[in-house]
């Protein structure tokens, strides 16, 4: 999890501080909504050279934490 971490940024000058793909103005939310659309990997990376698999691994294990997070905070 730390690895994929290393490849989000969050910089409020950037996206408005959404949590992006370091080096790009791809925002996390961008990506899963492309994933949920339907859209493959493939499609994706094709749509998109700045982008590599792991950085599509990188958002959904961000996304996957974050969800653990919320549920967290929620109990307490």
């Amino acid at each position: 999890m730390n690895e994929l971490v290393s490849f989000i940024s969050i910089n409020p000058d950037i996206r408005f501080g959404k949590p992006c793909i370091k080096g790009t103005r791809i925002a996390i939310t961008d990506i899963l909504q492309w994933l949920a659309s339907g859209m493959t990997h493939e499609e994706i990376l094709a749509d998109y050279p700045s982008l590599q698999e792991i950085h599509i691994r990188a958002t959904l294990s961000f996304a996957a934490n974050r969800e653990a997070f919320i549920k967290i905070i929620t109990a307490a």
